[in-house]
């Protein structure tokens, strides 16, 4: 059987450094794989994991690398490998709920060299871009970009302004987006499906722009989180449904949507009495209202039935482990 370090992304689908006025080599050396270990008893355990494995993207030189947060959100251990099989010890230092970004500190020196971090503003339809995984070209995927548009996770989740290219990297977590300069212009979140011309479905990556985290990137190192209140969180998972409606699919573990009694199945009409037709509209509707620990009203439709329901929000922080230092 192949091992999972044996894997590669087609020859034809590699990116040739000769395509490139930067080192592609230099660039990919500054992506490491990334694995994290999670305590059973931690709040996301079982939606996540206790063991989470991808990359991160080293951008500086003491080792600090920002990876997808949700890879090392509660880690009470983290491993960084890089392409030459140096294995180092990380320290999870933060995890932003909004942009999705995790930063991890390297313990000892890793060795790699630095990727610059970009100006993600830039990038359009159609720009050639590569998306690094760690191990170098052989697990790396020459892409373009498809589209720049909003997208709303399942999750509580909003991003007015996410990249899409493809063809799609199958180990996408954490991966590092590298624009036609030669910096870092996003970490990959997900891979997607795509209904494109002709019915034809065609998977995709959805990137987390890195202009998201230059303006937080202080706090993060300072504080652990953004300066400034935290968002309602009602810890619910959400999509929309074919009659254009925003409909929950599950809870969150023991969160305030789940003591409010919402249920799996329950379509959401309003949010303090103003119509929504859209994840995007629900989530906006929620935050507009104030910080965590506000009330939220909601109106929903239960098995034919109308009714109202209100919910005390929480800072999703607090339902998480913190980092701890090893």
């Amino acid at each position: 059987m192949q091992s999972p370090d044996e894997w590669q992304i087609p020859q034809k689908f590699q990116p040739d450094p000769r395509a490139f006025a930067y080192d592609l080599q230099s660039a990919l050396d500054a992506v490491v794989s990334l694995r994290a270990r999670i305590p059973a008893d931690a709040f996301t355990a079982e939606t996540l994991g206790t063991e989470r494995a991808g990359q991160g993207a080293v951008i500086r030189d003491d080792g600090l690398l920002v990876t997808i947060g949700y890879l090392i959100t509660e880690a009470e251990e983290v491993w960084l490998t890089t392409n030459e099989g140096r294995l180092v010890q990380g320290h999870a230092l933060a995890y932003d709920y909004e942009s999705g970004f995790g930063l991890v500190q390297a313990l000892a020196p890793l060795r790699v060299p630095v990727l610059a971090l970009g100006d993600s503003r830039r990038l359009a339809s159609g720009d050639p871009v590569v998306v690094g995984g760690a191990g170098g070209r052989s697990h790396s995927l020459a892409a373009q970009v498809v589209t720049r548009q909003e997208f709303a996770g399942y999750w509580e989740y909003l991003l007015d302004d996410a990249i899409f290219t493809a063809p799609a990297h199958p180990n996408w977590g954490g991966t590092a987006l590298i624009g036609p300069r030669g910096d870092l212009v996003g970490i990959g979140s997900l891979q997607l499906q795509h209904q494109a011309s002709g019915g034809r479905i065609v998977p995709l990556n959805m990137s987390v722009p890195i202009d998201l985290l230059k303006p937080i990137l202080d706090d993060l190192l300072t504080r652990g989180r953004i300066n400034r209140p935290p968002r309602p969180w009602l810890g619910f998972y959400a999509t929309e449904d074919a009659g254009d409606h925003v409909m929950i699919i599950g809870m969150a573990g023991d969160a305030p949507a789940q003591r409010a009694g919402l249920r799996a199945g329950d379509h959401v009409y309003a949010v303090a009495g103003k119509a929504i037709v859209s994840l995007a509209d629900f989530y906006r509707a929620i935050w507009v209202l104030g910080p965590a620990g506000i009330d939220v009203p909601l109106t929903l439709e239960r098995e034919g039935d109308m009714f109202d329901v209100t919910v005390t929000s929480a800072d999703r922080s607090r339902f998480m482990k913190s980092p701890r230092f090893q």
